[in-house]
C-alpha cells in the first residue's frame, strides 16, 4: 500500500529532507518561521524547531529583498530557498531575478563571484 500525501506535505517533506542532507540549505521569506505559522499555508511548519532560526529566516515584506538576499546567499555558497508568498508577487522581484541572478554568471565572466 502506498502512503498518500498532499502537495503541501510533499513540499514540507522535501524542504526537511534537503535541510537535513545539506547544512547549506536555508529558507527565507515572509512569515516562514514557526513563530509566524510556518508560511502562509504552512509549507515551512516545523522547520524552525528542527533546524533553528539561523536556517529558517522570516523576512520583512519585501520580495525584492528576499530575492536579493537569496542571490547573495547563493553567491556565498549557500543553497537558499526563497519563499515568495504568492506567484503574482514574484513580478515585484523581477529586477533581482532578471537583472541580477540571471546575468551574474555573464557579468563575472564565469568566474566565482565570491571566495
Amino acid at each position: 500500500m502506498t502512503d498518500k500525501m498532499n502537495m503541501l506535505n510533499a513540499i514540507n517533506l522535501a524542504l526537511h529532507d534537503a535541510m537535513k542532507d545539506d547544512d547549506r540549505v536555508l529558507v527565507l521569506g515572509e512569515d516562514v518561521g514557526d513563530e509566524q505559522g510556518g508560511g502562509v499555508i504552512g509549507a515551512t511548519a516545523g522547520l524552525t524547531k528542527q533546524f533553528g532560526a539561523d536556517r529558517v529566516k522570516s523576512t520583512p515584506i519585501s520580495e525584492q529583498a528576499i530575492m536579493g538576499a537569496a542571490i547573495g546567499a547563493a553567491v556565498a555558497g549557500y543553497r537558499p530557498v526563497a519563499e515568495i508568498m504568492l506567484m503574482n508577487f514574484t513580478t515585484v522581484a523581477m529586477d533581482m531575478i532578471v537583472n541580477h541572478a540571471a546575468k551574474l554568471r555573464y557579468m563575472s565572466g564565469g568566474r566565482p563571484v565570491c571566495l
